[in-house]
């Protein structure tokens, strides 16, 4: 496995996690450059723009949603669904994080900015994608996320064939565990991704399942197809 590249050193001095308001925010402003990213994921904080007015903040939640990789519910239905779809690591990158920025849905926050960011981490062996295809070879849904050390920080995930988003995350689950990562960050534990197996911890038990977990190496090969 081609270990991924590490960038230039962030510019910035990205403030504390524990900073962070009662909203979970911990500061703004900064850059996006691929540095910069990773520093954020290492100290335990990630990127979302905020429009009044137009800026990157960086968010902190208390609590923050994480999915062990034994957690996952797989239902018999999802199951079945799983052998409808062709699943691909890093095949369609660009295909992914456009579906997932679609302007049309619902709370979309991915903007042009945020694109071109995570194409950055992807082209250095940071970022990767998840795609769900179908028979007739139509991108049905998928996920993407950055892996660092045994955490993968998931980002988004979309879908336009029934449970296509959610087939991706078991194959994604699937891969991990067999590479000996130790959890998915999903930053939020929404209802849907909770009804998936995700929980809320608070923060400082995140800050120490993020300190261990980056200084673990994957064991195993994850990103290949």
């Amino acid at each position: 496995m081609t270990p991924p590249i590490e960038p230039l050193p962030t510019r910035w001095a990205l403030p504390s996690p524990d900073r962070a308001d009662t909203d979970g925010i911990a500061g703004i402003g900064a850059d996006l450059e691929p540095g910069t990213l990773l520093a954020a994921y290492r100290s335990g904080l990630f990127p979302m723009p905020i429009k009044r007015p137009p800026v990157i903040a960086w968010w902190s939640p208390d609590p923050r949603g994480v999915l062990p990789l034994d957690s996952l519910r797989v239902t018999r239905s999802l199951r079945a669904s799983c052998h409808r779809y062709d699943v691909r690591i890093d095949t369609a990158f660009d295909e992914v994080i456009a579906a997932c920025a679609d302007p049309g849905r619902d709370h979309g926050w991915i903007d042009d900015e945020i694109r071109a960011a995570y194409r950055g981490l992807h082209r250095l062996g940071w970022a990767h994608s998840v795609e769900a295809w179908t028979p007739e070879g139509e991108l049905a849904g998928g996920l993407y996320g950055v892996a660092i050390g045994g955490l993968f920080a998931g980002e988004s995930m979309f879908h336009r064939r029934r449970d296509a988003s959610k087939v991706a995350l078991v194959h994604l689950v699937e891969r991990l565990r067999a590479a000996d990562y130790r959890v998915i960050d999903c930053q939020q534990a929404t209802a849907h991704l909770a009804s998936l197996g995700a929980r809320e911890i608070p923060r400082q038990a995140f800050a120490q399942l993020l300190r261990e977990s980056i200084q673990y190496p994957p064991s195993g090969e994850s990103w290949r197809s």
